[in-house]
């Protein structure tokens, strides 16, 4: 007989306090949040690692306590939920201290986590790669380098011993600190020799003319589902936070002949920690190393302007120009959901938009907008289109497949003496190749 492990129960709040905590001018310009779009984010996350929430709130107080975060008349308050729900994991979507989950959790009499603790087991359930599951093992134990508690042992029978960390026993950190940071300095080593791998691919790949275009965006923005639309590739794509962690790569070639390579990236979410972003950063190179950069945005979600912020604050934070029109390009997803209100606002914005600046709106799901995204994208990585009237000789005729395949044919005429006459549009780059070709076949004239 199957054996079937029973979910979790969980409950989920998110602490919010009068007191505003100091923020500096990029944070303070961005949208704000709304208190219930955190909780339904916070219970979303849960939801990605199958944990059943059965409780979920907004937790006032005026500002934060220094042992237990929350009131004591809330912490009363969450014991009789706890109780009653018979919850076994609590969650805090808000940084908690050593002292503050240990004391929160004595109090509560249940295994108590907060965002990044979450953040780094959706993280560790999502890593396929090598290097994907060493980032988040590392990143695990430097979180729990000042946590040396019980950690995470809720977890272990959904996992049956398969999830990041290994089986129950090595979930874990060790009680010896020296043991524990000899672990992250082995973990360091193998993630550099990994990394050092993926440099020689990305050195590779410099050397063929292929430029690398990035689908980046919150986490759930539609980006796996419109990178398996453009290539075809089957990376997964559910509507779960997270679905992806792993980069995707794939070549394909675009309307005009132009080949590029398309990557899929890990998505971004609000307060990521620090740590968390560096122990990530090898995943995030591909960004970095672009040509250009999709910004792939959720505009059926009430959060879109919130969400791109976030985005924009951590492609900043590597050195990249946000509002560098010919690197960034922005994609409105899931217009499918829309009303006709809605759409039509969002042509409006879009119309607004200053000289230069581009908005696709696109249905990765069903295919609306994408040609004129690839439209795009060729224009940017390989120079704007440009109408040839091509003249092809008897003995040029080895060219005509070649300026099918690189070139859009507009017309064609064929002459009585077998010569045929083309009008063609090209790319810069494809005007390029077409020169050296052309050099093969000196009676090809072009007009």
């Amino acid at each position: 007989m199957e054996h079937r492990s029973v979910p979790t129960r969980a409950g989920v709040f998110a602490p919010v306090f009068r007191q505003k905590r100091g923020q500096g001018a990029d944070v303070a310009d961005a949208p704000q949040r709304a208190d219930e779009d955190r909780l339904a984010e916070a219970v979303g996350l849960a939801a990605a690692i199958d944990l059943e929430v059965v409780a979920s709130g907004i937790v006032s107080g005026a500002k934060p306590r220094p042992s237990t975060l929350i009131g004591e008349g809330k912490v009363e308050e969450l014991k009789g939920i706890v109780a009653a729900e018979e919850i076994g994991l609590v969650i805090f979507d808000h940084p908690l201290t050593p002292v503050q989950q240990r004391n929160l959790e004595k109090e509560l009499n249940a295994k108590v986590l907060d965002r990044t603790g979450l953040i780094l087991e959706i993280f560790g359930r999502r890593a396929r790669t090598k290097e994907g599951r060493l980032q988040v093992e590392l990143a695990h134990l430097n979180y729990q380098r000042g946590r040396l508690v019980r950690s995470w042992t809720h977890l272990e029978r959904q996992r049956g011993g398969a999830g990041f960390l290994g089986g129950p026993g090595e979930t874990q950190i060790e009680s010896d600190r020296r043991q524990l940071q000899e672990k992250i300095k082995r973990l360091e080593k193998e993630l550099d020799a990994v990394r050092r791998t993926r440099t020689l691919h990305r050195a590779k790949r410099k050397k063929a003319p292929h430029p690398v275009v990035a689908l980046v965006g919150y986490t759930n923005a539609g980006k796996s589902t419109l990178f398996n639309q453009i290539t075809g590739a089957g990376v997964m794509a559910q509507d779960l936070l997270f679905a992806t962690l792993d980069p995707t790569l794939r070549r394909i070639t675009l309307p005009h002949g132009a080949e590029v390579i398309f990557s899929d990236t890990v998505g971004f979410i609000s307060d990521l920690p620090t740590h968390l972003v560096a122990a990530f950063r090898a995943t995030l190179e591909e960004v970095i190393e672009a040509e250009l950069i999709l910004h792939v945005r959720d505009m059926a979600n009430p959060d879109a302007s919130a969400q791109a912020s976030d985005v924009r604050r951590i492609l900043r934070s590597l050195d990249i120009d946000v509002d560098d029109p010919d690197h960034v390009v922005e994609v409105w997803n899931k217009v499918d959901l829309l009303d006709e209100d809605a759409r039509a606002h969002l042509e409006t914005v879009r119309e607004s938009l200053i000289e230069g600046q581009t908005a696709h709106l696109v249905s990765a799901v069903t295919g609306e907008g994408i040609d004129g995204l690839l439209n795009t994208v060729e224009n940017r990585v390989a120079g704007a289109l440009s109408e040839m009237h091509i003249d092809v000789p008897t003995d040029g005729m080895p060219i005509l497949p070649w300026l099918y395949e690189n070139a859009a044919v507009l017309e064609r005429e064929d002459g009585d003496d077998g010569r045929v006459r083309l009008t063609v549009e090209m790319t810069a780059q494809a005007r390029t190749d077409f020169a050296r070709m052309q050099a093969r076949y000196p009676g090809v004239g072009v007009s």
